[in-house]
This record gives structure tokens, sequence and C-alpha cells, in this order.
């Protein structure tokens, strides 16, 4: 009877489900460190191969051809290279959208303005602001320190402009450059060198996301406007002094100074022994 009942209870009982076996949890996989990074490899190999074929077109003697003369040109505008390298810190802050919408309308202007320089220029000299283009790069200098100033939201559409006015202001360094002869060599490699001081800095800064960026991106706008500004009125005091009238200086016959006439020097009466008298 007990082995029925047993039967029985066992039977009326539910069915218990088999609990799976909890499998060991995997480990986790390390993260690599930031060089060893795919992104930042390309990131400084493509910021390094501009300063590779820097050195070695001037360490060793040979025939410059005019891709070459453009591309160290562009090295030559100093002014504009720390400009277009403040934009690069700007778009480095932006996002991946605002980042090549800023990079397509530095290009393009780029493009445009010296496939239609001739026109443009004419244009400019019929305005008379021709005499005023030595300001040009100073206010791209300053403006592209100012753009890393303004807070996150507001620095798109300034940096914009910023990216227009550098475009503007590097196309007519190389346009009048290279006026009258329109080697389309030259002006590539002048355009590709451009291009890459813009988006060089940009890929390697955009390694190291972080709030740093934005106070090392105001020290370096700070820079920017001081030099901009030391540039301004380097190139605006010679032709201000220009503009003012020269002073009248007197005739040599008319000078009546005493400092000018002969003067007797008292002799050290010590030493006066050792002079022989005149015969």
């Amino acid at each position: 009877m007990t082995a029925r009942r047993t039967s029985k209870g066992s039977q009326n009982r539910p069915a218990t489900k088999s609990r799976p076996k909890l499998s060991a949890p995997m480990p986790a996989i390390p993260e690599k460190a930031w060089h060893q990074r795919d992104s930042f490899r390309f990131s400084a190999g493509f910021l390094g191969i501009g300063f590779v074929l820097l050195f070695f077109s001037q360490v060793f003697p040979h025939d410059y051809g005019f891709t070459e003369l453009g591309f160290l040109f562009t090295f030559s505008v100093y002014d504009l290279v720390l400009a277009m390298i403040g934009l690069g810190v700007v778009c480095a802050q932006a996002t991946a959208r605002q980042f090549a919408r800023i990079a397509l309308t530095f290009f393009g202007v780029l493009v445009v303005l010296l496939s239609l320089f001739p026109p443009i220029f004419r244009l400019i000299q019929s305005t008379g602001a021709s005499g005023y283009l030595f300001l040009v790069a100073p206010s791209a200098l300053m403006i592209s320190g100012a753009v890393l100033w303004l807070p996150g939201e507001r620095r798109f559409p300034f940096a914009i402009a910023s990216a227009v006015i550098i475009a503007f202001s590097l196309s007519l360094f190389i346009g009048l450059d290279d006026f009258g002869t329109s080697v389309f060599q030259f002006a590539m490699g002048a355009v590709l060198t451009a291009l890459w001081m813009v988006l060089a800095p940009a890929f390697l800064l955009r390694q190291f996301p972080g709030p740093w960026i934005r106070i090392a991106g105001r020290i370096i706008g700070s820079w920017l406007i001081v030099i901009g500004i030391i540039e301004l009125a380097a190139m605006y005091a010679p032709e201000l002094g220009a503009k003012l009238p020269a002073p009248q200086l007197p005739t040599p016959g008319a000078v009546e100074n005493p400092a000018f006439q002969t003067l007797q020097v008292p002799l050290d009466p010590s030493a006066a022994d050792d002079i022989a008298p005149e015969e």
C-alpha cells in the first residue's frame, strides 16, 4: 500500500522543469589603447606624410615641378597656414556632418575662385579695393582665432564664414602668384596642400574627445588673434606713415647751434709739461 501511495503521489506532483546550467561569463574584450587604434594610425600617418614630403623636397637637390612649387608655396604663406590650422581645430570640435560641410565649403570656394580668378580680380581692381588687400590675410587669421572662442552651438555658421574668408584670402595669394600663366599643376599642388592643412590636424585631434580640446582650442584661438593684430599693425603702420607729411628738415647752412661750433677742450694741467712748446 505504501508503494502504491508513493507512486500515485509521484504521479500527481507537477513535473519540475530542469534549470539550465549557467554558462561562465564571457571575458571582457580589453579596449585598445589610443595609440593602437586604426583611426589614430591613419590620422597620424596622414599628418606625417606632408612633413615627410616637405623634408625630402628640401633635403635632396632636384628640379622642381609646378606641382611641387605649388606645394611649397602654400607653406610659405605663414599667416594663412596658421588660419587653416585654426580652421582644422574648429573641425575637430564639430560633428561629423558639420566637419564635412566646413571642409567642402573651404575646398569648393577655393576651387571656384581660382577658376574664375582673372575676372574676379579685375572686378576688385575696378572697385578700388585692391589697395586694401593687405588687410585680408590678418583679418582671416583673427577671424579663425575668434571662432574658436565661440560656444559650440553658435560656432557652426561662423565656421562656415571663416572657411569662406580663408579660402578667399588663399585664392588671392595663389592667383596673384600664378597670374598670367595659369599653370594648373601649380594651383592643384597649392589647393591639395591647403586641404591637407585643414584635414590633418582635424583628423588627429578628433581621436582625443573630451573637454580639454575646448580649452586648448581657446588657447590656440588667443594666439591667432594676437598674431593677427601684430601682423595687421606691422602692415598698416607703413601704409599710415606713407600718408603722413614728411617733416621739414632745415638746411645745413641755416643751423645755428653752439654745439656745432669748435670746442676748446682744456688740457689736463698734469699733462701740460709733456707737450713741447712750439717754435
